[in-house]
């Protein structure tokens, strides 16, 4: 048997495995996955780094859970530097116990997003409490995700890696740039990532192909009245949103900023709880 046909029929067994319990069907538990994800990967281009070391591994304890199986532990991280390593995220989740590491690519590029698998279920929670914290000079965003949105990234990884394959039919995961890319415009965007420094006229020589004035710029604020490191603008119409779009993930002094398209309503809450 090629490898290839060996790497394709481990990945349609992962991705059809169901849970029983705390582990997969035919004994596979979460830990044992980041090794199979860590194999599959290694048979093609190197887009990962080091694997995760043996000192991030855990042996949870027996779940509480009733007639039904826990959650698989696992998050999803956005906003991550370009340069991220696997050592910079267990960094960030000190304390937790690192099963697994696996940042996205679009176009064999960083997409800034990552999904970290932990030691059990109970420890998303804690995770989930750095959502918003630095990593470096950017603050990373923190979500649930679940298992299937991590393995259909793994298989989308392995797919590019490899070049694709007829033979293989698994769907792919919607990525975050092709929900932009599907997104409503209204004329409003949201922007991530920015300086605490930025000021409204940094934000309107980013966006210098565009007419834009002051009042057009919302930068948000905390409870503290600081600097969130978003902001939102309001183009003349829905078109020039969509076109300002061309500027997602380029650079306003040495972060990159992110763009997402936006609402009235959306802006006008943010804006109020500065307030």
């Amino acid at each position: 048997m090629s490898s290839t046909l060996f790497m394709e029929d481990e990945l349609d067994l992962i991705t059809s495995l169901p849970m029983v319990g705390n582990k997969f069907a035919d004994g596979i538990d979460g830990r044992e996955m980041g090794a199979k994800r860590q194999r599959l990967i290694d048979q093609g281009p190197p887009f990962y780094g080091s694997s995760p070391s043996s000192s991030f591994m855990y042996n949870p304890p027996p779940y509480g859970y009733v007639n039904q199986p826990p959650p698989f532990p696992v998050v999803r991280l956005r906003g991550l530097p370009f340069d991220c390593t696997e050592t910079d995220v267990a960094e960030f989740f000190h304390g937790l116990d690192i099963v697994d590491v696996l940042f996205v690519h679009k176009n064999s590029k960083f997409t800034g997003e990552a999904f970290c698998v932990l030691g059990y279920p109970l420890q998303v929670d804690f995770a989930l409490q750095k959502n918003r914290q630095n990593m470096g000079r950017r603050y990373v965003e923190v979500f649930r995700s679940k298992r299937q949105e991590y393995y259909k990234a793994i298989a989308n990884e392995v797919s590019d890696a490899h070049g694709g394959s007829p033979r293989r039919n698994i769907p792919r995961a919607k990525s975050h740039d092709e929900g932009k890319d599907s997104a409503e415009h209204t004329g409003v965007l949201r922007l991530r990532g920015l300086p605490f420094s930025a000021g409204k006229d940094d934000i309107m020589d980013f966006f210098k192909d565009f007419v834009l004035s002051e009042d057009s710029i919302h930068l948000t604020m905390n409870s503290d009245g600081r600097p969130t490191g978003e902001a939102f603008v309001e183009f003349a119409n829905a078109e020039d949103s969509k076109a300002a779009m061309a500027k997602d993930r380029m650079t306003l002094g040495s972060r990159y900023i992110e763009l997402f398209p936006s609402s009235q309503e959306e802006m006008d809450e943010a804006v109020s709880r500065g307030r």
